[in-house]
């Protein structure tokens, strides 16, 4: 069956919070924000990020508290500027950016929701 859409969505115990991460950190707009959901969308709508209220009766009983294993990868032309920001801002870093044997600039950081992101750009050889 062809796909028409992908939207990941994140669950938040604080969407203010999940909001600005996303939105500072990365080149996101806002689409939509409620209450209980907000649509974070790049510049000519072709990536979705969907952060929703962890206690809202949408999010299913199951997942709220649950940690999936799941974490976003942001491939970014320059890893250094978001780790400024990621500095600036007092994020959780797990990793400062460091080159690996595949070819990327890696580093990782925890959103407010606890959401792990791995943030790479590729490597000039």
């Amino acid at each position: 069956m062809k796909i028409d859409r992908l939207l990941s969505n994140i669950i938040s115990a604080n969407l203010d919070e999940s909001k600005l991460f996303y939105t500072s950190l990365f080149d996101l707009k806002v689409g939509y924000d409620s209450e209980w959901f907000v649509h974070l969308i790049s510049e000519g709508n072709s990536l979705e990020l969907g952060i929703l209220a962890e206690d809202h009766e949408i999010v299913p009983e199951k997942a709220k508290g649950n940690k999936s294993g799941i974490y976003l990868t942001f491939v970014v032309k320059d890893v250094g500027s978001v780790f400024q920001k990621v500095k600036d801002l007092d994020y959780e870093i797990l990793q400062a950016p460091e080159d690996t044997f595949y070819g990327q600039k890696r580093m990782l950081v925890v959103s407010p929701e606890g959401t792990i992101c791995d943030v790479s750009a590729p490597v000039s050889l």
